[in-house]
C-alpha cells in the first residue's frame, strides 16, 4: 500500500502539538511530513511534500488556510478543515471538503474523520472546492474599515506618512520591513504577517515569505539561470523572489 501522507497547518500551538497527537492515537500509518505554525510555511509544505491530505486551520493571519486549500486541490489531495465557527464547518462539509473538526478536536470526532478520509482515499473523487473556498475568502476578507490606509515609516531621522496607494512593495528585511514607492524607501517594524491582515488580498499579493507586492506593479516575471522566479516592478529595477510555494498566482498570466 502506497504511503499516505498529510501536513497540519494551525497557528496556535497548543492545538497543533494536540492534533498531531491525536492523528497518531487515531492513524498510526499516517505520515504526518510537515507541522506548519503559518499559512507561509504551509504552502511550502504543499509544494514540496503533495501530500495527499492537509488538516488546515481555516483562520490564520496572512496566508490562511483558504489560500493552502487552493494548492492543495490543485495536487489533487484532500482537505479536511478546522475550525472554531460551526457556520464555517457546515459549509465545508456540505461543499465536499473530506471532512471539517471542531476546535477543540475531541477525539471520537477525529476517529469518524479519519474513517471518511479512508473511505474518500478507496473510492476517490473530485470534490470542487473552489466554490467554497472563494464563499470563505470572502467572510474572511478584511472588511473596509479595517484596511491599512495610511503607513507611518521611518525616513533617515524623519518620520513618513505613506498612503497605502504609494506603496508598490513591501519587504522583510532582518526586524524591519522596507515600504517602497515610486520614490524612495521607508522602513516599518510592523512584522509582515500584521501587516498582511490589514491589506486588501486582492490588491497586495504575496509572492514569497518576505516579499508583498502590488498587482499592478508587477511588470514582469522570470525565471533564472537556477529556475528561480522572480519578478520586476514597474518604474524600479528590483528584483524580487517568487517562491515556488506562490508561483501558481502566476500561471496563465
Amino acid at each position: 500500500m502506497s504511503r499516505i501522507t498529510a501536513v497540519i497547518a494551525e497557528d496556535e500551538a497548543p492545538q497543533r502539538r494536540a492534533l498531531q497527537q491525536q492523528l497518531h492515537a487515531a492513524w498510526p500509518e499516517l505520515e504526518i511530513v510537515a507541522v506548519c505554525e503559518d499559512g507561509v510555511s504551509a504552502l511550502e509544505a504543499v509544494a514540496r511534500h503533495r501530500p495527499r491530505i492537509a488538516f488546515l486551520d481555516i483562520r490564520m493571519p496572512g496566508v490562511n488556510g483558504l489560500d493552502v486549500a487552493r494548492k492543495v486541490v490543485e495536487q489533487e489531495g484532500l482537505v479536511v478543515f478546522t475550525t472554531a465557527y460551526e457556520d464555517y464547518a457546515i459549509r465545508a462539509f456540505e461543499a465536499g471538503a473530506a471532512d471539517y473538526l471542531l476546535k477543540p478536536v475531541q477525539d471520537a470526532r477525529l476517529v469518524q474523520a479519519v474513517e471518511r478520509v479512508r473511505e474518500r482515499l478507496a473510492n476517490p473523487r473530485a470534490p470542487d472546492l473552489r466554490a467554497l473556498i472563494d464563499d470563505l475568502e470572502a467572510r474572511l476578507r478584511p472588511q473596509g474599515e479595517r484596511l491599512i490606509r495610511w503607513i507611518t515609516a521611518s525616513v533617515g531621522d524623519s518620520v513618513r506618512m505613506i498612503a497605502i496607494d504609494e506603496v508598490l512593495f513591501f519587504q522583510a528585511q532582518d526586524k524591519y520591513v522596507r515600504v517602497a514607492t515610486a520614490d524612495d524607501d521607508a522602513i516599518i517594524r510592523m512584522p509582515l504577517k500584521e501587516l498582511l491582515g490589514g491589506l486588501d488580498h486582492d490588491v497586495f499579493w504575496q509572492v514569497h515569505r518576505g516579499v508583498l507586492v502590488r498587482v499592478q506593479a508587477i511588470d514582469r516575471v522570470r525565471k533564472d539561470e537556477l529556475g528561480r522566479h522572480q519578478l520586476s516592478v514597474k518604474g524600479r529595477n528590483d528584483v524580487l523572489p517568487v517562491s515556488a510555494a506562490f508561483q501558481q498566482r502566476f500561471r496563465g498570466m
